[in-house]
């Protein structure tokens, strides 16, 4: 055997042995392939956020509110009392503090048909209150007859943040042309609360507010065996007929934020699903000290009254009346569309680091100036319906505060 035909013989024996060799050590699998990620721009990234301090102890405060809910829509009706011609601006709903520019600029418009020289506002809360301001810069001597004053009216027991559509309406009983009506209310005020944006205080300010699930929005959610169910209610109220709940938001997206999915990659929470978007909000105290301070230097005038009877507005001295008495029409005007709506907010003491919002497990919290927001919600709009009763129920609150307690307690302890 030649040299040449010894070589040839061995590299094939080796490659022989070589392959045997291979096939007995298992071949590593492929590592995965890299998980695409999400590249937003940095602007668009969550901040560093600060921690909730979340617990039943911190609650300093609770209040309960009724909505002026009136299933055909706001009254914004005219009609004779006597020789007093009544402008009606009443029955926003939830949406009072949202639609309270554009509905008292149309409450104005028609009072000023009589030219009149004064004008009565008959209630103080925020409808009541910018009422008479929009009539005093339209040239009007305004007298304001009220039982309360704002502090102590049930506008400041609402949420009070950017929500011109809630419960505001029966899509079976609103008015064929009130989507019209509605969206020019929306789209005055929202001009009109433009110069209120960075003023000292914050009266009116935009804050994040993060939306966060377990499983997809949509789908069955899962539950919290840590969590205590909520306190059965005490009422048994439902919409008529099962109707839901006018709505009106798409017509005006063009001026609301629009929502941010957040990847996980960039979501800041413990959490599977979290979106985000920018909303806007009022902080009571201040806003309702500005609107009081303009209305007094305007001249303006305060006499405490309680009303019985419509017939009592004839003997007023001024002759045009702008009636926004709230949830009070139900029994002083006799109007039987006026359902109330119960909420409730229980408030912890002020962390001024917090600044956005946030709604997980039925639960939504917002950071204002004077207090942390927190707010029990069962079946979206129809928690509180047709329930009258303004009592604390404090389990509600301390059941609702649970949940933002222990969200807070998943994240890592050392954040990297």
């Amino acid at each position: 055997m030649d040299r040449r035909h010894l070589l040839k013989n061995s590299l094939a024996l080796g490659g022989v042995f070589g392959l045997g060799g291979c096939a007995a050590t298992p071949v590593p699998p492929a590592p995965p392939a890299p998980q695409p990620v999400s590249t937003p721009p940095l602007m668009d990234r969550p901040p560093v956020l600060a921690a909730v301090r979340a617990h039943p102890d911190r609650f300093f405060d609770f209040k309960v509110c009724l909505r002026p809910f009136r299933t055909k829509g706001p009254n914004l009706d005219v009609e004779q009392i006597g020789d007093a011609m009544v402008v009606h601006n009443y029955g926003h709903g939830g949406s009072g503090w949202s639609l309270s520019w554009g509905s008292a600029e149309m409450a104005v418009q028609k009072a000023l048909v009589r030219s009149p020289r004064e004008i009565a506002v008959i209630g103080s809360g925020i409808v009541g209150l910018t009422s008479a301001i929009t009539a005093q810069r339209a040239g009007a001597q305004v007298t304001i007859y009220t039982r309360e004053l704002l502090p102590r009216t049930r506008s400041v027991r609402a949420n009070g943040s950017w929500t011109p559509d809630s419960r505001i309406a029966l899509t079976s009983e609103a008015p064929a042309n009130f989507g019209d009506t509605w969206e020019q209310m929306a789209r005055i005020s929202w001009k009109n609360f433009r110069p209120y944006l960075g003023m000292a205080g914050n009266p009116i300010a935009f804050a994040d507010h993060y939306y966060l699930t377990d499983a997809p929005r949509g789908t069955p959610q899962p539950v919290d065996a840590t969590v205590p169910p909520l306190p059965p209610p005490s009422w048994t109220g439902a919409p008529t007929s099962g109707e839901d709940f006018a709505k009106y938001s798409d017509r005006i997206r063009d001026i609301t934020s629009h929502p941010q999915v957040l990847t996980p990659d960039i979501n800041p929470f413990p959490v599977k699903y979290a979106s985000r978007s920018t909303n806007l909000f009022f902080n009571f105290t201040e806003y309702g000290h500005l609107l009081t301070t303009e209305f007094f230097a305007r001249g303006g005038k305060i006499v405490m009254r309680d009303f019985h009877s419509p017939a009592e507005l004839a003997h007023l001295p001024q002759k045009v009346v702008i009636n926004c008495p709230g949830f009070a029409a139900r029994d002083w005007w006799k109007d039987k569309a006026m359902v109330p709506v119960r909420g409730q907010t229980g408030w912890l003491i002020p962390q001024p680091e917090v600044n956005y919002g946030l709604t997980y497990r039925n639960v939504q919290i917002l950071s204002k100036s004077d207090g942390i927001m927190v707010i029990a919600l069962e079946n979206g709009e129809l928690k509180g319906y047709n329930n009258s009763d303004e009592s604390v129920n404090r389990a509600e609150s301390e059941r609702a505060v649970k949940v933002i307690e222990d969200l807070f307690a998943r994240f890592p302890v050392n954040p990297a």
